[in-house]
C-alpha cells in the first residue's frame, strides 16, 4: 500500500519547511511569540496522554498515578486514537505554518506526521505479539516496578502493593487481547512459548511462592527497597511486608498461574512459520512498519539490497584486519575462530561477570574524558552500567539502554546481559559500550531530555531510524579520534557493523522474502562472527519486532551520507563538533527532516562565510 501520509509529509517538508515561498513576513517578536504558543499548546496534549498513562507516568519520573497500570483493553485503545484524531484537528485549526519559522515549523510537521501514523497503524494495531521474550507484559511490569518504581515514603509502598493488587485484573485484560489475536491467526511461532513461560515461572519461584529461604524477586525487590527507606517506622514495615506478601500470593501468583494455563493451550496452535506476512494483510502491515521505522519510503527489495551490498562492503575491510593479524584462511574461517577461541571471552564465572563490567566502565570513562573532540553539547545525566536481572536474563537480548527520568532522579542505564559469558566476546566490548552508553544512546537521549525550546514530544519521544542509526554511528566515531587501537577490538566494530548490515538482509528475507528460521540462521553465522546463541537470540528478536531491526543501518547510512554531504558543501568550513550539534540538538526527527535541516546548515554555514 502507498503511504499517502509519508508522500504528503516528505514532500511538504521539501518545498515548505525550509523555504519562504508564498509566506507573509513576521517580525523575529512574532515568530517566538508564535513559537511559544504553539510549544504550550503541543505541551499540554503531550501532559494529557502522560495523565492517562501510569505506566509512562513511571518512566518519566512522575508519581501521581503510582498505584495504577495503564490499561490493556480496547476500550483504552480506542480512547487514545479519539485522542490523536481531535489533537490533530485542534493543531490544525488553531496554528498555520506560515505563521513559524525554525523549531516551531519542524515540530508542527512532526506531530502531524506522528499523529497520521498513529492513525494508520490502528488499524493494525493487533498486529504483534503482546507476550514475546523480548519485552512481553510478564517481564515489563515487574521491570518496572523493580526497575523504576520509587519507595521513598509510605505512600510510595502502598503505590508498590496497589500495582501488585493490580496484576490480576491487568493479565484479565491481557488474555482477552491475545484471545483476539487468536481468532485472527496472529499467534507467536513456536520458539516463543517455552521462553516467555520460563520467565513468568522465575517469577513465582522463591518466597512467599515456594517453600525456602531464598526470596522470590519481586518480594526481594519491595523488601529491600521498604528497608532502605528511613521514613516509614519498623513496625509499620512489618505490616507492609505483610501486606506484599498477600498481594503477591493474592493477585500476582493467580494472574500468572492463569495466564500460563492459557499460554500452554495456546502453544498446541502454534507453528514453526516466523514471518508476519502470515498475518492477516501481513505484506500491508509490513511494508508500514518498514516506513515508521526507517521513516523513508523504502521497498522491502531495496532494503534487502542494501543489506546485501553493505555486507560485502564490511567484510572487504574485515579482509584487511583478517591480513593485519596474520589470518591465512579464508574469512568464514576467521569468524570460526573468533567465535571458538576462548582467549576472547570471559570466564563464565561471577568472576567473569565482574570483568566485564569493571572493564565496561573504564572504556566508558575512556570516551567520555575524550567527547570535547567530537560535542559541543553533552549530557548533564548520569549513566550507570548494570547486568541484566536473573529472572529475565535467560531470554533478553544481549544488551539494552534504559533513558533516565528527565527530572534526574534516575539516571541512564545501559545493561549488559551476563547469563553466558560465551554470547558476549571481549572484542565486542568497545564497540557495544559506545552503541548502548557513550556516544550512543545516553549521549543522544539524554541530550534530547536536556533540550530547551522544544515541546515535550520532541524531548521524549523519538523513532528507530534516527535513534538507533544514531548509536550505529557512534560506533564509528570513536575510531575517528584514535580509539579502537586493538585489531581484534576494531574487528569487533566491523563485526557489530556487519551483523546490522545483515539485519536488512535477515528482517526482510523472514517477513518479505518467507525466509525460516534456519535460513536466516545460515546467513548470520556464514557472514557474521557473532556466536551461535546470541546469533539464535537475535534471529528470534527479528521474528517478534517486524522491522524494528532494519531502522539501525538504515539509520547510520543516512547520517553518514549527510556527513559527508557536509563536508563536500563546506569544505574547510566543516567542523565535526558543529556537525554532531546540529543532528543531536533537534532531537529525534525523520530522516528526511534531519536532510532538510542539514540542508539548513549548510547554507548558514555558507551565509556567514
Amino acid at each position: 500500500m502507498k503511504n499517502i501520509f509519508a508522500v504528503f509529509f516528505f514532500a511538504f517538508c521539501s518545498t515548505i519547511l525550509l523555504s519562504g515561498c508564498f509566506r507573509k513576513t513576521y517580525t523575529p517578536e512574532e515568530y517566538a511569540s508564535n513559537a511559544k504558543k504553539l510549544n504550550q499548546f503541543l505541551d499540554s496534549l503531550f501532559d494529557d496522554v502522560v495523565d492517562n498513562n501510569p505506566n509512562y507516568q513511571t518512566v518519566l519520573g512522575i508519581k501521581k498515578d503510582a498505584g495504577k497500570w495503564t490499561p490493556c483493553n480496547d476500550a483504552f485503545q480506542l480512547k487514545e486514537i479519539d485522542a490523536v484524531k481531535r489533537n490533530l484537528m485542534a493543531l490544525q485549526s488553531r496554528f498555520h505554518l506560515n505563521e513559524l519559522d525554525g523549531q516551531a515549523r519542524i515540530s508542527y510537521l512532526m506531530f502531524v506526521q506522528e499523529s497520521k501514523e498513529k492513525m494508520e497503524s490502528f488499524a493494525f494495531r493487533y498486529h504483534n505479539y503482546p507476550l514475546n521474550q523480548m519485552e512481553g507484559y510478564h517481564t515489563t511490569m515487574p521491570s518496572l516496578l523493580m526497575n523504576m518504581q520509587p519507595l521513598e515514603n509510605l505512600r510510595d509502598a502502598n503505590n508498590y502493593i496497589s500495582r501488585l493488587n493490580g496484576f490480576s485484573s491487568f493479565f484479565s485484560d491481557l488474555q482477552v487481547q491475545l484471545r483476539i489475536r487468536e481468532e485472527k491467526g496472529i499467534i507467536p511461532p513456536l520458539f516463543v512459548f517455552p521462553k516467555v513461560k520460563s520467565d513468568c515461572e522465575n517469577l513465582l519461584t522463591g518466597f512467599p511462592f515456594t517453600a525456602g529461604e531464598t526470596p522470590s524477586p519481586l518480594y526481594e525487590n519491595f523488601r529491600d527497597k521498604l528497608n532502605a527507606c528511613d521514613s516509614i517506622p519498623s513496625e509499620m514495615k512489618k505490616s507492609l511486608l505483610a501486606d506484599a506478601k498477600k498481594a503477591l500470593i493474592d493477585s500476582v501468583q493467580p494472574a500468572y498461574k492463569n495466564l500460563l494455563a492459557y499460554w500452554d493451550s495456546l502453544g498446541k496452535k502454534a507453528d514453526t512459520t516466523d514471518g508476519c506476512w502470515k498475518w492477516p494483510k501481513g505484506n500491508e502491515y509490513y511494508h508500514m512498519a518498514l516506513r515508521h521505522t526507517t521513516t523513508l519510503n523504502l521497498s522491502p527489495d531495496s532494503i534487502h539490497q542494501t543489506g546485501l551490498s553493505e555486507v560485502a562492503r564490511i567484510h572487504r575491510e574485515m579482509e584487511e584486519i583478517k591480513k593485519k593479524v596474520g589470518f591465512t584462511g579464508s574469512l568464514r574461517e576467521f569468524f570460526d575462530a573468533m567465535r571458538n577461541n576462548q582467549t576472547f571471552y570471559y570466564p563464565n564465572t561471577e568472576e567473569g561477570k565482574k570483568l566485564y563490567l569493571n572493564n565496561t566502565q573504564i572504556l566508558i570513562d575512556a570516551i567520555t574524558n575524550k567527547l570535547d573532540a567530537l560535542f559541543v553539547t553533552k549530557p548533564k545525566a548520569k549513566l550507570v552500567v548494570k547486568p541484566v536481572e536473573e529472572f529475565r536474563e535467560k531470554s533478553a537480548g544481549g544488551a539494552f539502554y534504559e533513558e533516565p527520568a528527565p527530572d534526574g532522579s534516575r539516571p541512564g542505564r545501559y545493561y549488559i546481559n551476563l547469563y553466558t559469558l560465551s554470547d558476549q566476546p571481549k572484542y565486542q566490548m568497545e564497540a557495544l559500550a559506545y552503541h548502548e552508553a557513550i556516544p550512543g544512546h545516553h549521549m543522544q537521549i539524554a541530550i534530547a531530555q536536556e533540550l530547551k525550546d522544544l515541546p515535550k514530544f520532541r524531548k521524549l519521544g523519538g523513532n528507530t531510524a534516527y535513534i538507533e542509526g544514531w548509536a550505529l554511528y557512534a560506533e564509528l566515531v570513536p575510531k575517528e579520534i584514535g580509539f579502537y587501537t586493538d585489531p581484534y577490538s576494531d574487528f569487533g566494530r566491523l563485526s557489530m557493523e556487519v551483523f546490522r548490515a545483515s539485519r536488512l538482509v535477515i528482517d526482510t528475507g523472514i517477513h518479505f522474502k518467507k525466509w525460516t528460521k534456519k535460513q536466516a540462521l545460515s546467513y548470520m553465522l556464514n557472514n557474521t562472527p557473532n556466536p551461535v546463541g546470541d546469533s539464535e537470540k537475535e534471529i528470534e528478536r527479528y521474528i517478534v519486532w517486524p522491522s524494528q531491526a532494519t531502522g539501525y543501518k538504515i539509520g547510520m547510512l543516512s547520517i553518514l551520507a549527510l556527513r559527508e554531504k557536509c563536508k563536500k558543501e563546506l569544505g574547510n568550513k566543516f567542523n565535526i563538533r558543529e556537525f554532531h550539534d546540529m543532528v543531536l540538538r533537534n532531537g529525534s526527527v525523520p530522516l528526511e527532516l534531519l536532510n532538510r535541516i542539514a540542508d539548513e546548515y549548510i547554507s548558514s554555514k555558507k551565509a556567514d562565510a
